[in-house]
C-alpha cells in the first residue's frame, strides 16, 4: 500500500527545503540558494538576484555578483526547456548532459529547417558559421552579439519567413549556448539589464565541463529535483526537465523512487529515504519574484496556487511576483514609478499575516533602493498594481 503525502506536508516540505521558512532554516550564500531550487531561473536576470534575496534576508548585489561572475561558483546555462538557468557550477556537467543536450540537439534540426526552407543555408553553412564564430569569441576573450557579428558577418544573415523575417544571429548563438561552448558573463549594464557579453565556456570555468553520460545525468537531475520538490507527479516532473515521458520514466525507476498518493487523488514520487513526515516549520511569510524557481517548479499547482491562476500568471504561463503565506499563495505584489513595493491580497487572510506581509514589502522596498524592476513576462495583476500606484489622485 502506497504512503500518503497530505498537502500540509507538501508545503511544510516546500517552505523548510526552499529556504522559505528562514528563521528555522537560515541560508548565508547564494551558492546554497542555487543547491537548494536546483536551479535557478535566469530568463529575467532580475529573477537570480530577487530568488536569493527573498531567502537570504536581503544580500547585497555584489555577494550575488561575486558568486556569478567572480568566484564563478554558479553559471548562468541554457538548461531545462530551453529556459536560461543559474546553477551551482559543480552541477552544470549534470543539466548540459542530462537537459540542454537533448535541447540543442531539436533546436540544431529546426534551424538547418528554417535555412534550407528559408534558402539561408544549410547543416554545413551552420556548422562552419557557429565555427567561425566560436574562433571569434576565443580570439576576444569576451564580446557582445553585435560584435561578434562584426567579427563573423554571416551571422546577420536573414532567414525570410511569410509571417516575418528573423537573423540568425540569436539562434546560433543559443546553439553555441546549448552545447556548453559559450557562456553569458556579466550584464553590460546594472543587475536588472538583459544584455551581455558572450565568453568561450572552457576559458569562463577554471576546468572543463565533465562529460557525463546523458542517462546518468538525467538520473541525478531528478534525484536533486525530487530532493527539493518531492513529491511530484510523473507529469510534474517531465515539464519541469522538459524531458520525454520515456526519459522520465526511466530516471524514476533508476532511482527507486517511490510512488506516494496525494491530497485529490494524484500520484506522486519521493526518494526511497523520504517517505517520513517532516516538522511544521510555522508562520512565514514571503514576497517571490517572477519566475521564481519554487513557483514554476510543477506543472500542476493547484495545492498552492488555488484559483489564482489567471491573475498571477501571463498567458504562456510565466509566474509573476507573489505572495505566499504558510505554503501556498495568497496574492501578489509590484513595484509603483517611484520604487515602493505593493501587494495586494486575492483571498481573506488573517490580520497576522497582513502585518507580517507589509513588513516584507517594507523590507524589499527599502533593499531595492529605487531600482525599478519590471518582469520580462507581465502578469495581468502585477500589471495593475504598478499602473494603480502609478495613479495621481487629485
Amino acid at each position: 500500500m502506497s504512503a500518503h503525502v497530505d498537502t500540509a506536508q507538501r508545503r511544510a516540505r516546500l517552505a523548510l527545503r526552499q529556504g522559505l521558512a528562514g528563521a528555522v532554516h537560515p541560508r548565508k550564500t547564494a551558492e546554497e540558494v542555487a543547491a537548494e531550487l536546483v536551479a535557478l531561473h535566469a530568463t529575467d536576470p532580475a529573477t537570480v538576484h530577487l530568488s536569493v534575496a527573498a531567502r537570504l534576508h536581503r544580500p547585497s548585489i555584489a555577494a550575488v555578483e561575486s558568486a556569478l561572475y567572480e568566484r564563478r561558483t554558479l553559471t548562468r546555462m541554457l538548461g531545462m526547456r530551453r529556459t536560461m538557468f543559474v546553477v551551482p557550477s559543480g552541477f552544470a556537467a549534470v543539466v548540459q548532459a542530462g537537459a540542454a543536450r537533448a535541447v540543442a540537439a531539436e533546436q540544431r534540426r529546426l534551424l538547418v529547417r528554417h535555412l534550407t526552407e528559408t534558402g539561408a543555408g544549410d547543416a554545413a553553412w551552420l556548422q562552419d558559421v557557429s565555427e567561425s564564430v566560436y574562433a571569434a569569441l576565443r580570439r576576444r576573450g569576451s564580446a557582445t552579439a553585435a560584435q561578434l557579428a562584426a567579427d563573423e558577418p554571416r551571422l546577420r544573415t536573414l532567414m525570410v519567413f511569410p509571417q516575418g523575417s528573423q537573423y540568425v544571429t540569436s539562434r546560433v548563438l543559443f546553439l553555441l549556448a546549448a552545447d556548453g561552448r559559450i557562456v553569458r558573463g556579466r550584464p553590460l549594464g546594472t543587475w536588472v539589464s538583459s544584455q551581455y557579453a558572450w565568453s568561450c565556456l572552457d576559458d569562463w570555468r577554471s576546468e572543463p565541463l565533465e562529460d557525463l553520460d546523458p542517462a546518468v545525468a538525467r538520473t541525478e537531475l531528478a534525484r536533486a529535483w525530487l530532493s527539493r520538490f518531492g513529491p511530484g507527479t510523473t507529469a510534474d516532473l517531465r515539464w519541469w526537465t522538459g524531458w520525454t515521458l520515456t526519459h522520465t520514466r526511466a530516471a524514476l525507476r533508476a532511482l527507486e523512487a517511490v510512488e506516494v498518493t496525494l491530497d485529490g487523488g494524484d500520484t506522486g514520487w519521493v526518494l526511497p529515504d523520504d517517505t517520513g513526515p517532516v516538522d511544521d516549520p510555522g508562520p512565514w511569510v514571503a514576497l517571490l519574484p517572477s519566475l521564481d524557481p519554487t513557483v514554476m517548479g510543477f506543472q500542476s499547482r493547484h495545492w498552492y496556487l488555488g484559483q489564482h491562476t489567471k491573475s498571477l500568471f501571463d498567458r504562456t504561463g510565466n509566474a509573476g511576483p507573489t505572495i505566499w503565506a504558510h505554503g501556498r499563495i495568497v496574492g501578489g505584489w509590484a513595484q509603483g514609478p517611484a520604487g515602493r513595493v505593493v501587494t495586494e491580497f486575492l483571498e481573506p487572510v488573517a490580520p497576522s499575516v497582513a502585518r507580517a506581509v507589509a513588513r516584507a514589502a517594507d523590507e524589499l522596498t527599502q533593499w531595492l533602493d529605487g531600482v525599478r524592476v519590471t518582469p520580462r513576462f507581465r502578469a495581468p495583476l502585477e500589471r495593475a498594481l504598478s499602473d494603480r500606484a502609478g495613479t495621481v489622485v487629485a
